[in-house]
């Protein structure tokens, strides 16, 4: 039963020290005060996803280079956007877009989006991150699940995102047995609609559960229109003091 939750010590005994993944902001066109309160001092920011056009677009972007290069001056890691559809998309395409990444903003890694879960799409998500691999040999490879995958996915990636979704699910979210054999530094968990009010209550879950990396928003999904994760929460704030002053990574 690979969702029964194992015993862990109280949440604030957990030494889990969390940052920021900042999954996907929305252009620099559109949200250049987001990209740029990215680089204020203090802010543990672990990474920042670059998505310019579902990807990284035909051709280099002015904008995103320019975003791109205020992060990566103050030591924030910066990943390529790639989307596995869920495994519809073909290798070729995948890495060519990772190519695409690399040569124009020079990325520190990728975040490998709607990446299957189940164990038959094993080999090929392998397959994938050895091509991103082959790109750039230190490269960071976060896999978005957004749910608990099979475990043999934690052998071949520096992070899995399991879980991506709203407070609602969130609040009463069980973790996988099998993730307390691995460190908090390898897991994720993004969460939107998440209220002020209940701010702590999703620090503990996330520190309980064992997530290091995380993003709380109080930004709502609204069918296709209405990406949450697009703009920064409301009190971006009160959740980087309530964080801590911290150093990217």
């Amino acid at each position: 039963m690979p969702y029964l939750t194992r015993s862990r010590p109280r949440a604030a005994d957990t030494g889990v020290r969390n940052g920021f993944g900042i999954p996907g902001l929305a252009h620099p066109l559109v949200a250049s005060a987001e990209w740029s309160e990215l680089t204020r001092p203090g802010t543990p920011l672990h990474w920042a996803v670059l998505n310019v056009a579902d990807g990284p677009g035909v051709q280099p972007d002015p904008s995103c280079l320019e975003a791109v290069g205020h992060l990566r001056n103050g030591g924030v890691r910066v990943l390529g956007h790639l989307d596995l559809a869920h495994g519809a998309r073909s290798h070729h395409e995948v890495i060519s877009d990772a190519h695409r990444f690399a040569d124009w903003y020079r990325v520190d890694g990728f975040l490998l989006d709607r990446c299957p879960a189940d164990h038959l799409a094993l080999p090929a998500v392998r397959r994938t991150v050895a091509g991103l691999r082959s790109i750039r040999d230190t490269a960071h490879i976060v896999l978005g699940h957004g749910i608990h995958p099979h475990p043999g996915y934690a052998e071949c990636a520096d992070q899995l995102v399991t879980f991506s979704g709203p407070w609602s699910d969130y609040r009463w979210s069980q973790v996988a047995e099998w993730t307390a054999d691995h460190p908090p530094e390898r897991f994720c968990h993004f969460v939107h609609g998440v209220p002020r009010a209940h701010l702590e209550e999703a620090l503990r879950i996330a520190r309980w559960q064992g997530a290091a990396t995380i993003y709380f928003t109080d930004r709502v999904e609204r069918g296709t229109r209405t990406d949450p994760w697009e703009c920064l929460p409301g009190y971006w704030d009160a959740l980087v003091s309530r964080i801590g002053t911290g150093v990217s990574e």
